[in-house]
């Protein structure tokens, strides 16, 4: 049956010194030709390099010389060449994708670099004078304990850093909390409309971080690949593209983190790490807390974009004031996820149209409304 459908091409290939089938409709193969087939079987192929016959077709296929090769099969050649050729990114230098990056493989990478240029730019602490700062001296928290500044000074730094798209870590950095927020497994380049879809005011992140540097970028890297409070960040993503409550994502982070930073340097945040002697973790979790308050507020009261500098505005007062509180309701709400009672969004679906991108939206963060106090205002 086989013989009798095989194609015409593969006719020619035995006359060329290979296999010879017959296609359907074709005369059958003559005598020499059947006795030729008869004679190979029942020889080993290992023997079959040694017969006569075989060789002979060998020598005779050595003279083979192709055919003309039509216009179409050579364009076609050349635009599946191209296919292959298509690197996902400009100037990328491999076909395989970049390899998510966590968040100590992160911070790593700053703890060995120089940054004694960003270093010179910190202010560790708020200025205070007059009255202000003796009622700070009474009344206020304590001191960072002595031991623990230079991690502090470290996460300042870190905020005075900016994007650099030459810095492969810098680019892993970003691919990874695409990757992580989308669930697309393919990397994107580090320009592009795609960001607007994450929160982004435009089709480059590093206009963003104003005020935060690439601290921000950390911050949301802890959130997607710690596996606590990855699936937070992801019911919050869901919520910042609901059709009536939705807020630009990534921005609203980079103003949290401007809350941490600001709650850091006026040493709202040092009770805590000096009661747990570390400061990194403390204000990863208190930037979780306060994103996860925001959130919470968002969702129950119906906030839409035009309440956006209102919103961070009473969140940044309410996190300097209860720090503790905030991280305790994080801790209560991470529980509560890990058992699968708690859900931020629970059953609420994101119906009607979709979402505009983010640079439709007004929004108005932290830095952009009036200080509270004269001790809000500091310089990045």
């Amino acid at each position: 049956m086989n013989e009798k459908f095989c194609s015409f091409h593969n006719e020619k290939e035995f006359r060329d010194g290979q296999v010879e089938s017959v296609s359907a409709g074709n005369s059958p193969p003559n005598d020499k030709n059947s006795s030729a087939l008869l004679a190979f079987r029942g020889i080993p192929i290992s023997e079959l390099k040694n017969h006569s016959l075989l060789r002979a077709l060998t020598t005779e296929a050595n003279g083979w010389a192709p055919g003309v090769v039509s216009p179409e099969v050579l364009r076609a050649q050349e635009e599946w060449e191209a296919v292959q050729n298509i690197q996902p990114e400009t100037g990328s230098q491999t076909d395989q994708p970049a390899q998510l990056i966590s968040f100590s493989e992160a911070l790593q990478h700053f703890q060995t670099i120089d940054l004694s240029s960003f270093k010179k730019r910190i202010q560790p602490t708020i200025r205070r004078t007059g009255l202000a700062a003796l009622r700070h001296c009474l009344f206020g928290p304590p001191k960072l304990h002595q031991g623990l500044r230079e991690e502090r000074d470290l996460v300042l730094t870190i905020a005075q850093c900016g994007l650099d798209s030459r810095d492969p870590t810098h680019g892993r950095v970003l691919k990874t909390i695409y990757k992580k927020l989308t669930g697309s497994k393919f990397d994107c380049a580090l320009h592009g409309d795609h960001w607007e879809d994450l929160g982004f005011q435009g089709a480059n992140p590093a206009t963003d971080l104003r005020g935060a540097g690439f601290l921000a970028l950390l911050h949301l890297l802890y959130l997607v690949m710690d596996s606590k409070t990855l699936l937070m960040a992801q019911e919050i993503f869901r919520l910042s593209h609901h059709h009536i409550q939705q807020f630009p994502f990534c921005l609203m982070s980079v103003n949290i983190t401007r809350i941490a930073i600001q709650a850091l340097r006026e040493e709202c945040l040092s009770r805590e790490c000096n009661r747990q002697q570390k400061v990194i973790p403390v204000v990863n979790s208190f930037y979780a807390a306060t994103f996860l308050h925001l959130a919470h507020v968002w969702k129950t009261q119906q906030k839409t974009i035009a309440d956006s500098g209102f919103v961070l505005k009473d969140l940044e007062v309410l996190a300097k004031k209860s720090p503790r509180r905030l991280l305790k309701t994080l801790e209560i709400y991470l529980a509560g996820v890990s058992k699968g009672q708690t859900s931020l969004l629970g059953a609420q679906k994101c119906r009607g149209a979709p979402a505009p991108h983010s640079k439709d939206l007004t929004f108005t963060g932290v830095c952009d409304l009036p200080p509270h106090s004269s001790e809000g205002t500091w310089p990045v």
